[in-house]
């Protein structure tokens, strides 16, 4: 454990919060590659990492049970108040409030169901997936359907990664052992990411039937 763990430790902040803490910019960083390098987009680099955190804290097969049920309410009752003539801010409203009727109504049958570990979810975690409704419905109302799914999917795509990388125990211990070394290395990494001009990883298979047909510089 380094000085700086230690002395942090002993002023009273608990060992968890600190590695958490100094989990965000690593995923950050995993999200910044994920999209510079190989192409995965995601709705932004907030919305993967918040949902990734309630991962850590709720555990990935209730926070997948409780996120596929926010998305799924979410989406159906937009569906239905989109015919109503209603402002934007009280149509949320209403789609916030069937959201949460609907968690209320999981907890329920995970209590009926003898589902303890889903009934002690954190409600706080919880609580910030469902505040992430908004930014769904937004991008369902802006894109095609089709788009919108796939953003949907690469945003919990990419906050499946973050919550793996952030449970790996091994750079856990790194970051306690050697914190400023990692928030280093990631801000060397952010740097040469900004710096990125190739194509992405999924642009090569997207683009290869042009860069196959593509003369080489100098061939005939």
């Amino acid at each position: 454990m380094s000085f700086i763990t230690q002395f942090i430790i002993n002023q009273g902040i608990p060992q968890e919060t600190f590695v958490l803490l100094l989990m965000l910019p690593i995923m950050a960083t995993v999200i910044a590659f994920s999209r510079q390098v190989i192409g995965i987009k995601g709705l932004d680099i907030y919305t993967p990492l918040i949902i990734a955190f309630a991962f850590l804290v709720i555990g990935l097969k209730n926070g997948l049970i409780i996120f596929m049920t926010i998305l799924l309410i979410g989406t159906l009752m937009r569906l239905l108040v989109r015919h109503i003539r209603l402002l934007y801010l009280p149509r949320i409203a209403i789609i916030l409030i069937a959201v949460i009727l609907a968690i209320l109504l999981l907890f329920l049958a995970g209590a009926y169901s003898g589902q303890k570990d889903l009934v002690t979810t954190s409600i706080f975690a919880t609580l910030m997936m469902v505040a992430l409704i908004e930014r769904f419905v937004a991008v369902q109302i802006e894109r095609r359907v089709k788009k919108a799914i796939i953003v949907t999917i690469e945003t919990l795509l990419l906050s499946i990664i973050c919550y793996r990388v952030a449970s790996w125990s091994w750079l856990q211990n790194q970051i306690i052992n050697i914190p400023l070394w990692i928030i280093l290395g990631t801000i060397i990494v952010n740097i040469l990411l900004g710096r990125w001009t190739s194509l992405r990883l999924s642009e090569y298979w997207r683009f290869r039937e042009v860069i196959k047909h593509t003369e080489l510089p100098g061939k005939k």
